[in-house]
């Protein structure tokens, strides 16, 4: 079987696989370990599979892993800050946004992109968002409520991790 070298960024770390030229991203991800990438419809239209490709919400079901060659993947996984949940995380537990789990990831990482653009975002576009992910258990008024909520917890978090970049650049050229 003739094979590729891949060389991208997931979750904060620097990763180099042997890929097959026509393996899905989704395929290479969950073969690797990143089973919060879930497989649903294999058509784009779910959202299970939603993954940030250089901060922006992609399905990987529809992407060929070679097309992520030097790029930043960001799963569910990598949402977290070590044992910390993200503010929008605690959002979707505390707003019973979570119900069996299987849109989850791909709803937070949706929501996480719409706020790094949005920081406070109407609920039309959180609705907007949301759209590309399927959920049959919650009615999507939880999700678009915890999203909602978060937007001031992750907006004072983001700034506070920009400051620290901040001042951490400032002391390394000093």
């Amino acid at each position: 079987m003739k094979t590729m070298e891949l060389r991208l960024t997931v979750n904060g770390v620097s990763q180099q696989w042997s890929i097959a030229p026509g393996e899905l991203l989704l395929d290479l991800l969950r073969r690797q370990g990143y089973f919060g990438v879930k497989r649903g419809c294999e058509k784009g239209e779910c959202g299970a599979c939603t993954i940030l490709l250089d901060g922006k919400p992609v399905n990987s079901c529809l992407i060929f892993a070679a097309q992520a060659e030097g790029r930043t993947i960001l799963t569910i996984e990598g949402v977290a800050h070590g044992d910390q949940l993200d503010p929008l995380q605690e959002a979707f537990l505390d707003h019973g946004a979570v119900q069996c789990g299987f849109c989850t990831g791909g709803m937070v990482l949706s929501a996480k992109a719409l706020l790094e653009r949005r920081p406070n975002p109407t609920e039309a576009e959180v609705r907007e968002a949301l759209a590309g992910n399927l959920c049959r258990c919650t009615g999507y008024l939880k999700p678009v409520e915890a999203v909602l909520a978060a937007a001031p917890a992750s907006s004072a978090t983001m700034k506070r991790r920009r400051a620290a970049r901040k001042a951490a650049a400032t002391e390394v050229a000093s």
